[in-house]
């Protein structure tokens, strides 16, 4: 079993006795250890010195210097302090209790799963709750290899690309994770890294809408799917929304979010297209800058932490150059699908954040009020790229698996 700490970017992995912050493995005493295990289990209730002493020390004696010093420890190995106790509260006269926000994953283990923090360059596998994810290539038209992912069983859910990904660190990486790890729950996850990008081949010359759908359609033929549902985020929206029209015998259902009908260049202001343009330039330059990549992450989630900021950084700048970056943003920045909304024809779902700093909350509401029968759902948040610990989170994967359970079996 996996405690994954939501929102802290902490797993504690109870089978292999390993405590992991994102791809960095925590070294604590064995007994430490014992110890936020036991919290952890017994989150739902406060647990007394003489609990601890009788499951975690073995009934021996132990002295309440002794057991505030372990206390003090684990606190310190997850990030928490005594003054703060946002994870572990001191209830007084009564013993302690784990407060924090925890999510179980019970692990596949077999000789060939990897250890939490092995990035997808060292191991072409990782784990996930019912079965570990496999890479394999396919080839598009133009002879670029596409590196695809698959886990989990039970209807199939295909999530276009979108920005720059890397197979091998959006499913461990504590932002990205909780997400692919929940639709793996309950479907066959399809995700792929984009030409240019990731797993798949580096050294290209030409990205456009047309490459980006030829990519899509490449995928879904290798794998041979006849009917999926598509998750199509931020960019990956407009492509998943012209796969829909150009095979909707294929497409069972279709989810949006945080996407656009129209490019920065294609929504008709000198300011959106100036903004273009000095985008794709900054991010020339500015790829390997921390001071660029920092500020740049923020755009995306100006409520993230310190932290998740940099956990989308490292994400990016290990899933392409700024050459490439650039190359991809041009692309985005000349997508104009407008004509195609209104000849979606299978259920649609529209998400976005009512405050988005990076998408404006009128593209999610253009593409709403242009899909036939579309559901608009308003996201109360400011991030582009939702966080694992924040509301709109928990509202938008809700109602989203209720939307693609609905209807199902008929």
């Amino acid at each position: 079993m996996i405690y994954i700490l939501e929102g802290e970017g902490f797993s504690l992995d109870a089978d292999r006795r390993e405590l992991w912050r994102g791809t960095d493995l925590i070294t604590v005493e064995p007994q430490v250890f014992d110890l936020l295990e036991y919290l952890i289990k017994n989150r739902e209730r406060i647990v007394s010195k003489d609990d601890l002493i009788a499951d975690v020390w073995g009934g021996r004696i132990v002295s309440d210097s002794t057991l505030s010093s372990r206390i003090t420890a684990v606190r310190h190995a997850v990030g928490d302090s005594g003054d703060q106790q946002r994870l572990i509260r001191t209830v007084l006269r009564k013993g302690f209790r784990f407060v924090g926000a925890v999510h179980e994953k019970r692990m596949l283990r077999d000789g060939d799963s990897v250890k939490q923090g092995e990035t997808l360059e060292a191991s072409q596998k990782t784990r996930s709750p019912s079965i570990a994810p496999s890479v394999t290539f396919c080839k598009t038209r133009d002879g670029i290899n596409i590196a695809v992912a698959s886990v989990g069983r039970g209807p199939v859910l295909v999530r276009p690309a979108h920005w720059v990904l890397n197979l091998g660190y959006d499913w461990p990486s504590p932002l990205t994770g909780p997400l692919l790890w929940r639709l793996a729950d309950h479907h066959r996850l399809i995700r792929y890294d984009a030409r240019g990008t990731g797993l798949s081949d580096r050294n290209v010359s030409n990205i456009s809408f047309a490459t980006l759908l030829d990519d899509l359609e490449t995928v879904v033929d290798s794998c041979q799917l006849e009917r999926f549902a598509l998750l199509g985020i931020s960019s990956g929206a407009a492509v998943s929304i012209a796969y829909a029209v150009r095979h909707p015998h294929r497409v069972s259902k279709l989810v949006i979010f945080g996407g656009y009908a129209l490019g920065r260049k294609k929504r008709g202001t000198p300011q959106d297209v100036n903004e273009a343009v000095a985008m794709r330039e900054m991010l020339r330059r500015g790829w390997y800058d921390p001071g660029f990549m920092r500020a740049h992450s923020s755009v995306f989630m100006p409520g993230a932490s310190a932290e998740q900021v940099k956990w989308l950084s490292d994400l990016m700048r290990s899933a392409s150059s700024g050459e490439v970056a650039a190359m991809v943003r041009s692309a985005y920045d000349e997508i104009e699908i407008v004509d195609l909304l209104p000849k979606v024809k299978i259920p649609t779902i529209v998400f976005h954040s009512r405050h988005d700093s990076f998408v404006p909350f009128e593209q999610g509401r253009l593409i709403a009020t242009s899909i036939p029968n579309a559901k608009f759902v308003t996201l109360e948040s400011e991030n582009h790229a939702l966080l694992p610990d924040e509301p709109a989170w928990a509202k938008f994967v809700g109602d989203m698996e209720d939307f693609l359970a609905s209807g199902r079996g008929s």
